[in-house]
């Protein structure tokens, strides 16, 4: 990844900067626990053979091997390795990924993913462990806060968004607990045109909090209100039909950050951005903004600023779908060229390339700050809710 500013990274005696981002140069292992129905074993293997064929063609994929538990039959462990997150996480929300899981389906009962980097591996009994990133073991080691992120994303007919939004802001809340591990931590929805984000932020098992929202009356009621409105038609009562709608929906997150230091008790400014990507270039966008993140928060950080103006910062993206949702101390236009991602003119030149700007014809260059401003203006998503549970 390339550096797109001048500032230094420089190690300063403050509480350590939280970050957790699927942007890095390490491998991927992916887990897959699946508990298979009685009696389908044999046309889970069917399925298995015929995924593991499709899935070695994908650019990206390195192995995978099939488990059976000692202990329970039922039981299975799928495992993949990657050369990294991006191209796992560009298949696994493609249609052709949905299409390939199809034979599994009415074959398992539970399934839990789970993600994660490969940092250090031992290759021969005795040898020591060796550090398998290309940037240094030190440089892939990430803090985290223990919270899951996560988004949905998807369109509504044109000219139903005042009715949308209604819906979306006045359901219900369910309770924030959902089991002696899980939390829900807060819910923030936005729109821009007939564009819907919804944001979430769980303390725990992110699929164990989803399923138990999805069973809520209040949600179940709000999601069937949506049903009408929606560009593409979904059945919630239909679990094919389900599956398909969130695999299309998810948005996930490729890298968050959160500064170190105390937080503002109030004051907090919580904006999505939506940014007009060029085709192909949705990664490019996600890699450069998780970039301009770092450098801004090192920069503070370097300064000795006590007050920090980006406090944290989630870059969600699929495809050219690019969202970038930013907690800030001040307003959106007091530092646009934070609030945009950009930190110097390199990067808002490498940028501005990325990104379809100027619609309406008139050239916004976000080296400069009435640029900035205007690009702020029209990639700012409107804020429709923002629900946060009483321990958040």
């Amino acid at each position: 990844m390339s550096t797109l500013s001048d500032v230094p990274e420089t190690t300063v005696n403050q509480s350590p900067t939280t970050v957790e981002s699927a942007l890095t140069d390490t491998r991927l292992r992916v887990v897959l626990l699946v508990q298979v129905n009685s009696g389908a074993e044999q046309r889970f293997l069917r399925a298995y053979d015929q995924l593991s064929q499709q899935v070695a063609a994908v650019p990206g994929h390195i192995s995978d091997q099939l488990c059976q538990s000692i202990e329970n039959p039922s039981q299975w462990l799928i495992t993949s390795e990657w050369e990294s997150a991006p191209p796992f996480l560009a298949w696994v929300d493609s249609p052709a990924h949905r299409e390939m899981v199809k034979p599994f389906h009415g074959c398992v009962e539970d399934t839990r993913s789970l993600r994660f980097s490969i940092l250090r591996e031992t290759l021969t009994a005795g040898s020591a462990p060796v550090d398998v990133t290309t940037r240094g073991v030190d440089a892939a080691l990430r803090v985290g806060d223990g919270l899951v992120r996560q988004a949905l994303t998807f369109t509504v007919q044109p000219g139903s968004e005042d009715a949308v939004a209604k819906i979306l802001a006045d359901y219900a809340s369910p309770q924030a607990r959902v089991d002696e591990t899980t939390r829900l931590s807060r819910t923030s929805v936005f729109m821009s045109g007939n564009r819907v984000v919804r944001a979430v932020e769980v303390k725990g098992d992110l699929t164990a909090a989803l399923r138990f929202v999805a069973r809520q009356p209040e949600i179940r009621a709000a999601e069937e209100a949506l049903n009408p409105y929606l560009e593409e038609d979904r059945n919630l009562d239909d679990p094919s039909s389900a599956r398909e709608f969130f695999a299309r929906a998810s948005l996930p997150v490729v890298h968050h950050m959160t500064a170190g230091g105390p937080r503002p008790a109030q004051g907090v400014h919580r904006h999505a951005l939506l940014y007009p990507v060029k085709t192909g270039c949705g990664p490019a966008v996600a890699s450069l903004l998780a970039r301009q993140d770092e450098l801004a928060v090192n920069k503070e950080m370097a300064a000795e600023q006590t007050a920090k103006t980006l406090l944290s910062s989630t870059i969600f993206q699929r495809d050219d779908i690019v969202v970038r949702l930013v907690d800030l101390a001040v307003p959106l236009d007091r530092n646009p060229a934070m609030a945009a991602g950009v930190s110097g003119r390199r990067a808002a030149a490498v940028l501005g390339r990325l990104l379809d700007l100027g619609a309406d014809g008139a050239v916004i260059d976000l080296s400069m700050d009435d640029g900035q401003r205007r690009f702020l203006a029209d990639c700012d998503m409107t804020p429709v809710t923002d629900r946060k549970s009483a321990d958040h």
